[in-house]
């Protein structure tokens, strides 16, 4: 027996326990005796679970011959009460150990009280609050009932999630009576064509796959997030419908797949165990079977924005290199501890920038393997990073009754200050670790990240390198080209796999079309561990193309015709990097040039610039720990799924596709968990800014869940360690003003509030005043500026405030007044827009007066 393999199994029936209420919402009929199976599972969802399991069976692994352990194979002759279908569909009547083990996980993963479950359970098919029933019910938002003041009225249900298939936009709520179908017939459509689509993207998932358990679950688990990220959990009368059914079904495989395994290799799996999870009174709940194992990244921006020699010349490429070159350590130090632990991918409840939270069993040997691998990952970052980025690994035990809604606030304080300390732990200094590392530099310092030895010495115009630097260049021109990522044990038959191994796997990018029948060779001997598709969603917004899907690729824009033809904008480019015929990515001169405006004499005109914009979450690890009344398990996973996707989803998809490819020359350092990096021409990104906070507000459905920005403009040829110092500065800024949920550009933080009536409604009335004067002289917009920095110095707060700072209204007034001749008719209109603007914004009125001066910049 595989151990890894059962756990697989155990997975994927706790998975599918609810499969039946994707298929009885359908209103298609059931295969099988439907009354039967009602008798036999209780409830008729649970009796869809048993009779569509041979549906979904067919595109899995072989469920019913050789080892199906630890169920009961149909063909074996075997008592067949404990088959994988069973175990699954019998969570609300189960009788054997299995049964009771995914019985336990499915109210651990809610939340509920003892009491609290056998209300629900007696009335597991009713209505939702709203008196909807389970075909019309839609799922509402949890950010809507996050209390930020305990005062406040809780959340309305005003908002709900369209019943779609997972894509950008699917994943934005809307008015409830806009998604919510008033029949039937209509509600029960809408879940037959994702049923459909749901079967057929089974389909897709290679057939090679299904002899390899974990390989084959992985792209499983990502389908079942594709179809059902928006249905709800639970629809029944007095439980808020505000979790899907796959936030809720990954937590119950993740506890299953832990309580199974502690039952295991305690040896409690006999008549007493199943006697103590069967009892009413639930004896052992406060056993502390749960091992929660947590992983958090540290030094992530030094190490994406590191200097060398040929950093500048090849930052397009480093920058995307790097950034993914993070998100994919984080990718394997959490496939290293899943396979150590032999646990499939669904027992990784939380994967995001960085952060991942696994559930395993609570036993000695688990204990000692997360020690085992926190040492490898402190060897293998102190060996290829010399310290500078490293891993957190922090292991918190816990019991089912630790996940109940009012001892799990508990439990999650107490995960945060265990990670926290892990972090500050770092790679063991007080212990074994050498803290000072003999290393050489025979071969120079690399030419990407200066303060690493090379081990490659310069040849040609290559310049002397180190291997991890290698890889992120390789990665950085790989993402264009490939959207496939496999994860090997060794690569040797391949030509170009990336140099380093990462803790312990080879890694190979390839073409979707690179499905050869070596790959199906690979799958089938385990030498394939995971492929991984991590391509943008198609411009339709589809997701699934039958392999697991990993939302860590950012968005980089590339020349295609159109730039082509419009290359003089560019100046003298070509000289200024290696370009990829094929695939050509824009460096940031390119980036730079993009607001430049073609005139009718030729020339172009508008300042050549970036703009880089930094931000995160308002006091986001406050919303985690106090922000739901109700925390549960579930709803703790759904909530970090749900910020991460829209900035790992929608964000990148969004500058690539959105309003016809109005950003796609913005380039998404990273993106993902609560924060974000973008790289852009300097007027379109500052655009931008505000088109995300309206997005994010529009995603959470209320205006007092905040990011703040910084906007920090810079001239291409600026080192990009600079870039990340400027950015740094301003989100300090941002993050200082009151109440946060603020924006910093050049040296003035406004509310977005005023962000938006500045950069919009007062740059858009000033620049008509321009045009219809004819253009004013660049020396009036100047004047604009130092009149701003007066009026600032002129508040009446002020402490050191001083006569002559009141002077700015006289001065704007005799400026507008000795316009030209021509432009005197405009002068009185512009003497009240600025004298307006001036009053009520003062200094930080420079913003939209700069924003018109760089647009006129020749």
């Amino acid at each position: 027996m595989s151990l890894l393999h059962s756990s697989c199994r155990i997975a994927f029936a706790a998975l599918l326990h609810d499969l039946g209420k994707f298929h009885e919402r359908t209103g298609q009929p059931v295969s099988g005796d439907l009354a039967a199976l009602t008798t036999l599972y209780r409830y008729s969802h649970a009796a869809h679970t048993g009779g569509m399991w041979d549906v979904v069976e067919k595109f899995a692994p072989d469920l019913m011959r050789g080892d199906v352990s630890p169920f009961s194979g149909r063909t074996s002759g075997a008592d067949i009460t404990d088959s994988m279908a069973n175990a699954a569909a019998a969570h609300h009547k189960p009788g054997t150990l299995l049964q009771w083990i995914i019985a336990t996980a499915d109210r651990a993963a809610s939340g509920f009280e003892r009491k609290e479950f056998d209300e629900y359970n007696a009335d597991a098919e009713g209505e939702t609050p709203q008196h909807k029933n389970r075909f019309q019910a839609r799922m509402v938002s949890l950010f809507e009932q996050i209390r930020i003041n305990p005062q406040a009225p809780a959340g309305q249900f005003a908002y709900a999630y369209p019943l779609r298939a997972l894509g950008p936009e699917a994943i934005f709520p809307d008015k409830r009576a806009a998604v919510e179908p008033d029949g039937d017939k209509s509600a029960q459509a809408e879940y037959a064509a994702l049923w459909e689509q749901f079967i057929q993207a089974l389909a897709s998932i290679p057939q090679s796959h299904r002899n390899n358990w974990p390989l084959w679950l992985d792209h499983f688990d990502s389908a079942w997030l594709a179809y059902i990220q928006a249905m709800p959990s639970a629809t029944n009368r007095g439980v808020v419908p505000d979790v899907s059914l796959y936030d809720h079904s990954k937590a119950v495989a993740a506890l299953a797949t832990a309580l199974w395994r502690w039952h295991e290799e305690t040896g409690n799996t006999g008549a007493d165990a199943l006697a103590k999870l069967s009892n009413p009174e639930r004896p052992d709940w406060d056993e502390q079977k749960l091992l929660l194992i947590q992983g958090d990244f540290f030094g992530i921006q030094n190490f994406i924005f590191a200097q060398g020699a040929q950093t500048q010349k090849h930052a397009h490429k480093l920058l995307r290199g790097r950034s993914f070159q993070v998100a994919l350590l984080a990718e394997m130090a959490a496939l290293k501890l899943l396979e150590t632990l032999q646990l499939p991918s669904t027992s990784q409840i939380i994967n995001a920038a960085g952060k991942f939270l696994i559930v395993a069993p609570n036993t000695q040997s688990a204990r000692e393997a997360v020690e085992n691998c926190r040492h490898s990952f402190d060897q293998w970052c102190l060996q290829h990073t010399y310290g500078e980025i490293g891993i957190g690994i922090a292991q918190t035990a816990a019991s089912c009754n630790d996940l109940i809604s009012k001892r799990f606030k508990a439990l999650t304080q107490q995960l945060f200050i265990e990670l926290d300390i892990a972090k500050h732990r770092r790679f063991d200094l007080c212990g074994n670790t050498v803290a000072v590392r003999e290393v050489s530099f025979a071969d120079g310092p690399c030419g990407y990240h200066g303060r690493y030895p090379a081990d490659r010495a310069a040849k040609g115009e290559k310049p002397a390198c180190c291997a991890l630097s290698r890889d992120q260049i390789t990665i950085g021109e790989a993402l264009i080209k490939n959207t496939r990522l496999l994860v090997l044990r060794q690569a040797d038959s391949f030509k170009k796999p990336l140099d380093l191994d990462y803790f312990g796997y080879q890694l190979l990018f390839v073409k979707n079309s690179d499905d050869s029948s070596h790959y199906s060779q690979l799958a089938r001997s385990g030498e394939l561990v995971r492929a991984w598709d991590f391509d943008l969603p198609e411009a339709d917004g589809s997701c699934f193309h039958g392999y697991a899907r990993r939302f860590v690729n950012s968005y980089v824009p590339v020349l295609d015709d159109l730039d082509q033809q419009l290359s003089d904008k560019y100046g003298r480019w070509e000289d200024d990097t290696e370009f990829d015929r094929e695939h050509p990515i824009k460096t940031l001169h390119h980036i730079a040039c993009e607001n430049r405006r073609l005139q009718e004499n030729g020339k172009w005109l508008g300042e050549i610039a970036l703009v880089t914009l930094k931000g995160d979450i308002d006091n986001l690890g406050a919303l985690f720990q106090n922000g739901l009344e109700e925390p549960t398990f579930a709803r703790w996973a759904a909530l970090s799924r749900q910020v991460n996707a829209f900035f790992a989803l929608w964000l990148p998809w969004y500058c690539a596709h959105g309003e016809n490819g109005r950003f796609r020359n913005t380039y998404t350092v990273f993106a993902g968990g609560d924060d974000f990096f973008l790289i852009g021409p300097w007027e379109s990104t500052l655009e931008l800014a505000g088109v995300m906070r309206k997005a994010f507000a529009r995603y959470v459905v209320r205006d007092d869940i905040t990011f703040s920005l910084s906007a920090a403009m810079t001239q291409p040829k600026v080192p990009a360690r600079q870039l990340a110092v400027a950015a740094e500065a301003g989100l300090h800024a941002a993050k200082q003003h009151d109440g946060k949920n603020a924006v910093s550009l050049w040296g003035v933080t406004v509310s977005w509030a005023e962000w938006r009536a500045l950069m919009e409604e007062r740059r858009d009335a000033l620049a008509q005043l321009i045009s219809e004067a004819g253009n004013l002289s660049t020396g009036f917009i100047y004047n604009l500026l130092l009149l701003s920095d007066q009026a600032e110095r002129d508040r009446p707060e002020k402490a050191n405030r001083r006569p002559e700072d009141a002077l700015w209204r006289s001065r704007l007034a005799y400026r507008c007044a000795r316009l030209p001749k021509h432009q005197q008719t405009i002068g009185k209109a512009l003497a009240r827009e600025c004298g307006g603007a001036l009053k009520q914004y003062r200094g930080a009125y420079r913003l939209p007066v700069s924003v018109l001066l760089y647009r006129q910049r020749q």
